[in-house]
């Protein structure tokens, strides 16, 4: 097993330690950096940038023909990193002896860390590993329009503990963004800010379907059963459908589960009537 250590500070510090580690090239155009790696034992790239709103991402497309470790070491910013599995496995802990968690291909994972221990990732060998790591700080609110979403962030995914952890099955409307963020045409300043308002637009959801508050948008439309199923059935086309659609994942499993808790409906009646919608 080949272990690598990872020390925090600025974008350009921190893929200036991935060059020497990975002993591959770096490139970078508008401070969008992007390390090709070609070693016997390591292929692929890394690539990632800093946002001026302190957002950051780094993205993992790599094959590797060992088992890797790599400890990175805890930021002063104390960031929540949302990540998301394209291809392959990857396996997270607190700490080289803490908990195991596994993250596999389709599935997302939130995770933070306000103590001194280290983030540790790892790489299985000979199995192509696609992870993208989105980086929002929470220590410090660094513009004054997002201090509403970054203390929805903070409240949510900072355990006073000192370590959280979450992973779920991804979102369909994040799987969108994601394909789009890899497939995005421009170059230069044009490419960075549309990077940008992608993966704010991640976050977003992710705060949108962790939030108590789907279960208001839902609930209007749930109310209707009690009153007549038939109406139920005439509207779903549209209402739930729609909200199954920005729900994602979530919704469908939501769904099924509140008409039979809420509304003493059988599983079978309301799951054939969802798939309907679906």
């Amino acid at each position: 097993m080949k272990k690598l250590y990872l020390n925090t500070g600025g974008i350009n510090t921190i893929f200036t330690d991935l060059e020497s580690t990975f002993e591959g090239t770096l490139t970078s155009d508008n401070e969008d950096y992007n390390l090709a790696v070609n070693s016997k034992w390591a292929k692929g790239t890394i690539s990632g940038m800093s946002f001026q709103n302190k957002m950051s991402y780094i993205q993992f497309d790599m094959i590797f023909s060992e088992e890797v470790t790599l400890s990175i070491e805890s930021f002063q910013c104390a960031p929540v990193f949302f990540a998301y599995c394209s291809a392959g496995n990857l396996k997270h802990s607190f700490g080289a002896y803490g908990n195991s968690t596994h993250l596999k291909k389709g599935q997302s994972g939130i995770m933070s860390n306000n103590t001194t221990i280290n983030n540790v990732l790892y790489f299985e060998r000979n199995k192509p590993v696609k992870i993208l790591l989105i980086g929002v700080p929470t220590a410090v609110f660094q513009v004054e329009e997002d201090n509403d979403l970054l203390s929805k962030i903070s409240k949510m995914f900072i355990n006073s503990s000192g370590n959280y952890i979450y992973v779920g099955a991804q979102n369909h409307r994040i799987a969108e963004k994601l394909i789009e963020f890899d497939r995005i045409p421009q170059k230069g300043i044009v490419k960075n800010l549309l990077k940008e308002s992608i993966l704010n637009s991640i976050v977003e959801v992710e705060v949108m379907q962790h939030s108590s508050n789907y279960s208001s948008m839902i609930t209007p439309i749930l109310g209707l059963a009690t009153k007549q199923m038939e109406e139920i059935r005439r509207i779903s086309q549209v209402n739930i459908s729609e909200v199954l659609h920005s729900l994602g994942h979530a919704g469908r499993n939501y769904f099924p589960r509140f008409f039979k808790e809420k509304y003493q409906l059988i599983h079978k009646y309301s799951h054939n009537s969802l798939a309907k919608t679906a």
